[in-house]
């Protein structure tokens, strides 16, 4: 079965790396616990503020797990 989920996380200036690297462990942890069989595809995006500066990401992941009865 195909199935899609969503991650977000704020962004904030000179904490970016960090919350890259915990946004990888969440969406790493997420698809161990799914038992996903394949990823298919993985895309970010970012969400801007008023002024045109980004203060957020979304990723997308699409995976595959086994059918269930």
């Amino acid at each position: 079965m195909i199935k899609v989920k969503t991650f977000a996380t704020p962004i904030r200036i000179f904490e970016t790396v960090r919350e890259l690297e915990e946004l990888d462990a969440r969406v790493a942890d997420f698809l161990n616990a799914e038992e996903a069989e394949a990823v298919y595809g993985i895309s970010d995006t970012t969400t801007n503020g008023a002024e045109g500066e980004t203060i957020g990401l979304v990723r997308t992941v699409v995976y595959e797990v086994e059918e269930e009865d």
